[in-house]
């Protein structure tokens, strides 16, 4: 495969592992996803690439959490962006754990790198300036289900951030009859494809795909998948990275296929 050019991606190791929400339904975190206690858990069973989502709260605070408000999953309810920091962490995620912010939650694992989807527009900003504050180009991958939100993310950051495709660039590769062609039509915008493996009777991660994303030296990334049959088909059809809930799972399936590099992590008990 072509070098896509950020040290992000450009690693031997193939297929990237990546604990979705910090591995979200492992029997052993359940209730706790997005925490620090969840993604220290995936750390610990050797995972080195972590999947979080941002907001913003009212004054500015990067926040890793899922949802737009915190009903589901804490003990507060209330809209993030309508909350003041002070406000937020004030919340807990099954009853005891803390709604961590971007940043403590980035200094907890400095040699880990993270898969962050923005998911709020008021967020763009405070994590573009995190970044060049932090000088942490080289240690996130950033997308976006909104257009906007990731075309601001990308002149913020003047292209120095490897990014994933938003939905109508997925489309564009979809559609295209070549990589060269998707590349071009999308601007050299798009390092990897972050992508579900079937999408209403669709197959999405196609062998055909991902020869054509690969041709242009982009990445294929599944999302999210925690069934193990699912997941060595995906890891034989070549893909270069898995998001999962179940990092059990996972890491078991890549030990069999012999495609688990690096550190082994803690054995579970």
């Amino acid at each position: 495969m072509n070098p896509t050019g950020f040290r992000y991606l450009d690693e031997p190791r193939r297929p990237i592992p990546f604990a979705h929400r910090g591995g979200a339904t492992h029997p052993d975190i359940l209730g706790l996803e997005n925490t620090i206690t969840a993604f220290r858990h995936a750390v610990r069973l050797g995972y080195r690439y972590l999947e979080t989502d941002v907001h913003a709260t009212s004054d500015g605070h990067l926040v890793a959490f899922h949802d737009d408000v915190l009903d589901r999953v804490s003990d507060q309810v209330g809209a993030l962006a309508d909350l003041t920091w002070t406000q937020v962490a004030e919340a807990t995620v099954g009853g005891s754990e803390p709604v961590p912010a971007f940043a403590d939650l980035f200094d907890a694992f400095p040699e880990a790198r993270f898969n962050v989807d923005i998911k709020a527009a008021g967020a763009v900003e405070p994590l573009a300036r995190f970044i060049e504050e932090r000088d942490a180009h080289d240690r996130l991958l950033v997308g976006s289900f909104s257009r906007g939100s990731l075309n601001r993310f990308r002149r913020l950051t003047g292209g120095r951030v490897a990014t994933s495709a938003h939905p109508g660039e997925v489309l564009v590769w979809l559609l295209s009859p070549s990589g060269r062609l998707a590349d071009l039509l999308t601007r050299r915008q798009v390092s990897a494809l972050q992508i579900p493996h079937r999408q209403r009777g669709v197959t999405v991660a196609s062998r055909w795909l991902v020869r054509k994303a690969h041709a242009a030296g982009k990445h294929v990334h599944v999302w999210t998948i925690d069934d193990a049959d699912e997941i060595r088909q995906l890891v034989r059809r070549g893909v270069d990275g898995v998001m999962t809930d179940r990092t059990d799972i996972l890491k078991a399936v890549l030990m069999e296929m012999g495609a688990w590099e690096g550190d082994r992590g803690e054995p579970e008990v």
